[in-house]
């Protein structure tokens, strides 16, 4: 775009280079001064710069316990225009998917093998999500008001027409009433404002809450956020550990929300390579955590050998109110650690053998025997 070549023409890429030398995060690591000076004069053409794309990864240098990305799309097409960076990103953050690979993508619960007799003395709760993003409108780092009711129009008309056990009640943000926020807080659901710089910076609270909002069905275990940190937050939950459960009302309520959207005439960001496009990196591909709230007291009392344990399974904790908090009375949200180049059914097993197996551990410790037979080679 002219615009942008021009408004670069006054000072030379090493000028405006950033510095990242205190900086923790994929994007500090993968972002060269040759790469800055190929891309700093580029944008899509909605308008999406090389500095919109870092700007939340420079702000913010890194996190105490995680490995941030530190950057965000702000459309589709920011992963093609942007790809000397992204793909390096995108390399690191997902274990080496080159951008030859292609995702894969399995939405059939019947595909899974077991996950219905997780023991509820210490699975408490049960839980799958992903995001999906609209095609042909800019993600929420970049998007213009206008888009944004948009995205939440056809969201939420599609919603609108599901029956049986995903018929639900969409809340509007703006225009909730004090009762409907008590009870949305009351049940776990209500997102707030984006307050974490990492959110902020990259441009996600704009306007807030202007065209968000909280749909449910009636039981309240399928829910979607509209226009948070990406265009759609679909999620499948219930008490106790029958994660089969779970993950059939997860692929059900998908299928039916995306089988609704075609029929508006729209469809879900997605390619071979990227899978499901989403904002952040780091949800590329499946977009899917598969977690459980899991009482494991015992184990938890050697968090270096707990997080040993839990990268050899492929799988990650936080404590039980979200990342960066700590564990209540040893229970821990379990959750996968990877999202591209597996597919749905396959990260969902993952995290049902491995919570399978972390409970057997625990039995174990309770009665004071060792475990080291059981942790993974």
């Amino acid at each position: 775009m002219a615009d942008v070549k021009q408004a670069y023409k006054k000072f030379s890429a090493d000028d405006d280079f950033p510095d990242l030398s205190k900086h923790n995060n994929w994007m500090a690591k993968c972002l060269t001064k040759d790469i800055y000076k190929k891309l700093r004069d580029k944008a899509t053409k909605n308008g999406f710069t090389l500095d919109d794309i870092i700007q939340t990864g420079v702000d913010n240098p890194g996190h105490p316990f995680i490995m941030t990305v530190g950057c965000v799309a702000g459309d589709e097409e920011s992963y093609d225009v942007f790809g000397d960076l992204l793909d390096p990103v995108i390399e690191a953050r997902h274990g080496g998917y080159k951008k030859t690979d292609k995702h894969k993508t399995d939405l059939n619960p019947e595909n899974l093998k077991g996950g219905d007799d997780l023991d509820s003395n210490y699975v408490l709760s049960s839980r799958v999500r992903t995001g999906r993003s609209i095609r042909g409108y800019c993600l929420p780092p970049h998007c213009s008001r206008a888009e944004r009711r948009a995205v939440e129009k056809i969201t939420v008309d599609a919603l609108e027409k599901l029956d049986g056990e995903f018929k639900g009640k969409y809340y509007p943000l703006n225009k909730m009433t004090e009762k409907e926020q008590d009870q949305l807080i009351e049940d776990h659901f209500l997102f707030d404002k984006p307050v974490s710089p990492l959110l902020t910076c990259a441009g996600m609270a704009r306007d807030w809450p202007d065209a968000r909002g909280i749909w449910h069905n009636e039981k309240k275990n399928f829910l979607v956020w509209v226009n948070e940190e990406d265009h759609t937050r679909v999620i499948s939950m219930q008490k106790g550990g029958n994660i089969r459960e779970v993950f059939t009302r997860f692929c059900n309520g998908l299928n039916k929300v995306e089988s609704l959207i075609k029929e508006a005439g729209h469809s879900f960001m997605w390619n071979d390579h990227l899978g499901f496009v989403l904002t952040c990196p780091s949800n590329l591909g499946t977009g899917l955590r598969a977690g459980v709230h899991l009482k494991i007291p015992n184990l938890g009392k050697d968090e270096k050998k707990l997080d040993s344990i839990l990268e050899k399974l492929r799988l990650q904790k936080r404590g039980t109110g979200g990342v960066d908090t700590a564990s209540v009375g040893g229970t821990y949200d379990i959750s996968n650690a990877d999202r591209l180049g597996f597919s749905e059914v396959e990260l969902v097993q993952a995290m049902v053998d491995g919570v399978g197996l972390l409970i057997q551990m625990e039995k174990k410790l309770e009665k004071g025997e060792s475990i080291d037979d059981l942790i993974p080679k």
